[in-house]
């Protein structure tokens, strides 16, 4: 049940929608003073300790006093124009000292703050944050700032050092208003850094209002909102702790950890205070069904939830249905669900669905996306790969799909990268001029229309929905053909039951005369486990679905992959700790070490039908001989290659076996007995032995070559 005090609050804020902010306030700050003036009782955010018990709850009036506050402090010590880096995971500390950046005029910069228990971890990338942003003023939780100060005890004699707890006594007559200019900067985002070191993104008042004012334009009925994103990420940021005070919202807040313990509390929290709208990454939707516990969910209602953002990843079909389908019995409603793409240096937002459309999920052929090709197929097809639309662009929005290295527009059937033009994208990267000149001044080339945002984001348009398929960075090009690492990813987490739940890096390193596929996987539990089982599901599935094998795949315990601070995989942080052999390794199979073609002794054929392969094989690859225990992928062969020795066979065996059962289990043996099998599945009982003694004696096949 609500709490007495907070049910009126609830059906009240359910009738009354706030009006939108005046559109001559100049930032932020004035947006919020705005409110304390003509609704300062309404409440503005609720915030629960640990995800369930409330803990406080703050009108507009009462965050426009903690603003002054600590506005007025910051403003008395000089801080106005400087970087100040709030350190703390949220809550009504962050909250109340961002705001209080704002009306101090001074530069908020939201930082992930070190872990205590794990400082030599966490502190390197604090460091390189601080350094970047040039940042002297540190504001955190007491413990944190003498973490920092034993930390960095050299310098901190020329940083101010201030712990929240002293900051709630200041006194708001010491406040006067800043001068505010639309184009001076609002805050400082820094970048998770999942393709490199992290980068200060400037983003200005302008900016922020323009992208807010987006959002709450397509949001005009919505009136309260549940969060548990951390708020130094743009999601978490700017749809947690800055949309609310501009469309006027009460916003429910959950701490991240709170919600990773047990996701069910978001959910909860949706359900008793009525929320309308909350959102995350697909794998905060992927959690919630993991742990999810029909005994645990007696009285949950989530018909009050009118959009259910989700973005900031790849957005996985499965997810969305798997969703739906176990909490649809809950009020759970399927068009609620909005699939969006956006990014930091946008200022979050760049296309979405829109409220109460439903999903597009649509399929197209994997060779043509591997080729950089749009190919629609049926969902059916066994090469169909399906993907998300991530909506239409905003209002005021231009999206491009630019071909990255002649700048020119791609055709409506191609993969390009994604390029952003709109008021609300950023001015470009803290100190980084050559930087920001490349990524946000970018001009198409013939027309010279610009200047663009260069996402690095790789997608297409169909159906006039965006569709994301990948970063341009961590593209791995494998015998001239694309694959996006997060599809391999998906694929090795379901090779095994012991890779459920845990996260993998796809990645490439040079080879000699080609690019090497890499896969480092997390394994659960640190029982001892039957590796060459799992190394092999994984070699297995890969094969079966990709037709290649890696050059490496190693295995190492659950949490020890490099992630972003937002929980994504650090690809290239994961490539230099493979490269330099500082991986914790459990297990590891490498092609040329524990490879099937160097181990695996030489043994003839037993049948024709063996036989038969192993010649055509041996043909395809143009070796000598193979054995029925050889691998197809291990001795050179590849996706063309394989396709090849597909029709060839299917010449000798006249079966309808797609391709990915084909190479199930690629070695001849291992087809032969698919094949096998196949055939006697198809057939009653009483003709199993003629087809049998009929395979003994199989034709050879055709010596003429398709390829």
């Amino acid at each position: 049940m609500l709490p007495e005090s907070l049910r009126s609050t609830v059906s009240l804020s359910m009738q009354n929608r706030p009006p939108p902010p005046p559109g001559d306030l100049p930032t932020l700050g004035a947006v919020l003073r705005w409110r304390a003036q003509t609704t300062a009782d309404a409440p503005a955010f609720t915030f629960l300790a640990d995800g369930e018990t409330l803990q406080t709850t703050w009108t507009y009036a009462d965050l426009d006093l903690r603003a002054r506050r600590i506005g007025g402090y910051l403003q008395c010590q000089g801080a106005c124009g400087q970087r100040v880096a709030l350190l703390f995971e949220g809550g009504p500390e962050f909250t109340a000292c961002f705001y209080g950046c704002l009306y101090a005029g001074a530069i908020p910069v939201p930082v992930n703050p070190p872990d205590l228990i794990r400082l030599s971890r966490t502190l390197p990338r604090l460091e390189a944050v601080l350094e970047d942003a040039q940042s002297r003023w540190i504001i955190g939780p007491q413990a944190v700032v003498q973490a920092v100060a034993e930390t960095f005890w050299q310098k901190a004699a020329e940083m101010y050092l201030v712990a929240w707890e002293g900051l709630a006594s200041s006194n708001e007559q010491l406040w006067h208003p800043p001068k505010e200019v639309e184009k001076e900067l609002a805050f400082l985002q820094y970048t998770s850094g999942s393709t490199g070191t992290p980068r200060g993104i400037m983003v200005s008042h302008q900016n922020l209002l323009a992208s807010l004012a987006a959002m709450h334009r397509e949001d005009l009925d919505s009136v309260v909102g549940v969060t548990w994103l951390p708020p130094y990420h743009d999601m978490g940021l700017i749809g947690g702790v800055l949309l609310p005070v501009y469309s006027g919202r009460w916003t429910i807040v959950i701490p991240t950890r709170a919600f990773v313990e047990r996701p069910l509390r978001w959910l909860r929290a949706i359900s008793h205070y009525r929320g309308t709208t909350s959102g995350g990454p697909n794998f905060g939707y992927e959690l919630c069904i993991r742990k999810f516990r029909p005994e645990e969910c007696q009285g949950l209602d989530l018909s009050c939830w009118k959009i259910a953002v989700v973005g900031a990843e790849p957005v996985w079909p499965e997810t969305i249905e798997r969703f739906i389908e176990t909490f649809r019995p809950y009020g759970f409603r399927p068009e609620a669900f909005l699939p969006a793409y956006g990014l930091a240096e946008a200022v979050l937002n760049v296309t979405s669905g829109r409220w109460f459309e439903p999903v597009v999920i649509r399929s197209f052929l994997r060779e043509g996306l591997e080729e950089g090709r749009v190919v629609p197929c049926e969902p059916t097809h066994p090469r169909a790969r399906r993907l998300v639309g991530c909506g239409r662009p905003w209002s005021g929005h231009r999206v491009a799909i630019v071909d990255p290295k002649t700048c020119l527009e791609m055709p409506p059937d191609r993969i390009g990268e994604i390029w952003v033009r709109s008021p609300n994208v950023a001015q470009g990267y803290w100190n980084r001029p050559e930087e920001t000149r490349q990524v946000f001044h970018a001009r198409l080339a013939d027309t010279q229309e610009g200047p663009f945002l260069r996402t690095g984001d790789l997608g297409f348009f169909y159906e006039g929905q965006l569709f994301f398929v990948g970063r341009l960075k961590e593209l791995i090009v494998l015998r001239g053909r694309n694959y996006y690492p997060q599809d391999i990813e998906a694929v090795v987490a379901k090779a095994h039951p012991s890779l459920s739940g845990c996260q993998g890096a796809a990645f490439s390193i040079p080879g000699q005369q080609e690019e090497r596929l890499v896969i480092v996987h997390e394994v659960r539990g640190s029982k001892r486990r039957d590796w060459q089982s799992i190394l092999e599901a994984i070699r297995r599935e890969l094969a079966a679905e990709f037709c290649f094998l890696p050059y490496a795949v190693v295995l190492i315990p659950a949490g020890r992959l490099p992630r972003t601070s937002s929980g994504k995989p650090r690809r290239q942080r994961c490539r230099e700790m493979f490269l330099a052999g500082s991986l914790e390794v459990l297990a590891q199979w490498q092609a040329g070490r524990d490879a099937f073609a160097d181990q695996v002794p030489y043994v003839a054929p037993r049948t024709p039908l063996e036989e038969a392969i192993a010649k055509a094989w041996a043909e395809v690859l143009s070796l000598p001989q193979v054995g029925i225990h050889d691998n197809f992928f291990a001795l050179g062969g590849n996706s063309l290659l394989a396709m090849g020795l597909y029709m060839r066979l299917k010449e000798l065996v006249p079966v309808d076996l797609p391709l990915e059962r084909f190479f199930e289990r690629p070695t001849v043996a291992g087809l032969a007995e698919v094949i096998t099998e196949t055939l006697l599945a198809q057939l009653p009982e009483k003709n199993k032995e003629l087809l049998l003694e009929q395979i003994e004696d199989l034709p050879e096949p055709s010596s003429q070559s398709p390829l």
